[in-house]
């Protein structure tokens, strides 16, 4: 890996010393540089889990990804930069109930005290949890927590003025990225999987997030939500170049991108 070429695609130069301030602050920087995106998957580009292979899509190619290449991927950059880091499997919950092993892939990182990191799952938390300290954490106008579930711990989050809200539980069993091969493959193919449904390339900004799903442009911030149609390929192009940072090659077929189910 080349370490500053990282740091540059996430615009987080400086000293990085593995403390919690640094990973606080390299988690923010990933997600306002590296969206969550499926493109991959509707463009039928099969998605490897081989680090060189993430590091050439996410740093060289300027792309993002879902959970297992972005999180595998930050996890050898905290393990580079000498953080103790391991990747947690999580199931996440769909209409109240958890999902299948390896559903999610989430990170522990050891400290003085335990993190959880989680560059991987769209529109979450913008900096690391603490694992061990069952309060509340608030950002971007919702609260975060997690609470023990028997030796699991489970993510809760709850919008302004709402109910805690599920979001995935996990066990605190170290895995390897090969374990999540066969649930990476499933959620690239599989009829059943969301990520095959409709395409998503998300972003998070300093106050909401930039959203693209199918032919729809989402752009929310705390109490706010604008949605508008996309008009056609053209501008679609340009909001993935403008909005995101992502060039698809000249036969892309975009026309796929926005409405994937016709």
């Amino acid at each position: 890996m080349e370490i500053a070429a990282y740091l540059k695609r996430i615009g987080c130069q400086g000293p990085h010393k593995p403390t919690a301030d640094i990973l606080r602050r390299l988690h923010r920087a990933h997600l306002l540089a590296v969206p969550f995106e499926n493109l991959d998957i509707h463009l039928y580009r099969p998605i490897v889990l081989s680090l060189p292979a993430l590091y050439e899509k996410i740093v060289r190619r300027r792309r993002g990804g879902f959970c297992y290449e972005l999180n595998g991927l930050f996890a050898w950059l905290l393990g580079q930069l000498g953080f103790r880091v391991n990747l947690l499997s999580a199931r996440v919950f769909t209409q109240g109930k958890p999902g299948p092993e390896f559903d999610h892939l989430a990170l522990r990182v050891d400290l003085e005290e335990p993190w959880v990191a989680d560059v991987g799952f769209g529109d979450s938390f913008l900096e690391p949890l603490q694992l061990n300290v069952q309060t509340q954490d608030v950002q971007q106008g919702n609260a975060y927590r997690l609470i023990e579930s028997g030796s699991d711990r489970a993510l809760q989050r709850m919008r302004e003025g709402g109910d805690w809200e599920p979001q995935y539980i996990f066990s605190l069993a170290p895995r390897r990225l090969e374990e999540f091969g066969a649930m990476c493959h499933h959620h690239q193919t599989s009829p059943a999987s969301s990520f095959t449904r409709k395409t998503v390339c998300s972003l998070a900004t300093e106050d909401g997030r930039i959203t693209l799903s199918n032919d729809r442009l989402i752009v929310t911030t705390p109490g706010s939500r604008q949605e508008r149609e996309v008009v056609d390929e053209q501008e679609y192009r340009s909001l993935l170049l403008a909005r995101f940072g992502i060039r698809l090659e000249a036969d892309a077929p975009i026309g796929r991108l926005m409405s994937p189910t016709s």
